[in-house]
């Protein structure tokens, strides 16, 4: 019974190897460059200093922005979004997308106490 066993993963085995074959490898490939290594270099100064002719905007140039917020109000309502302990929590993670009670409650406190 174990012999039998034996030979019969063995004849599996040989199949499988014999069904599985790996890509072969050409090597790196050879490139006969038309144009010469100067021509190259000065294609590639030339791109360097165009810019990102890709980017959104490239032809506007540079762009002011109109607002009538007050400097101050902005520094402010920063400093305290900065300073809120809840600020970075996501409704979405939680169950029901609502963000528990005990989070929301002034006592809840994010400081560690040193253990002993």
């Amino acid at each position: 019974m174990n012999t039998r066993n034996i030979l019969a993963a063995a004849a599996l085995s040989l199949l499988a190897a014999a069904g599985a074959h790996a890509e072969t490898y050409d090597g790196v490939l050879t490139i006969t460059p038309s144009v010469s290594r100067a021509a190259v270099q000065g294609q590639g100064v030339a791109a360097a200093r165009a810019g990102d002719v890709f980017g959104e905007g490239y032809a506007a140039g540079v762009q002011t922005v109109n607002t009538t917020a007050d400097r101050s109000a902005v520094r402010s309502q920063a400093v305290a979004a900065a300073h809120d302990p809840l600020q970075s929590l996501n409704a979405k993670s939680y169950y029901r997308d609502q963000i528990p009670a005990e989070y929301k409650k002034a006592s809840v406190s994010f400081t560690r106490q040193a253990a002993y």
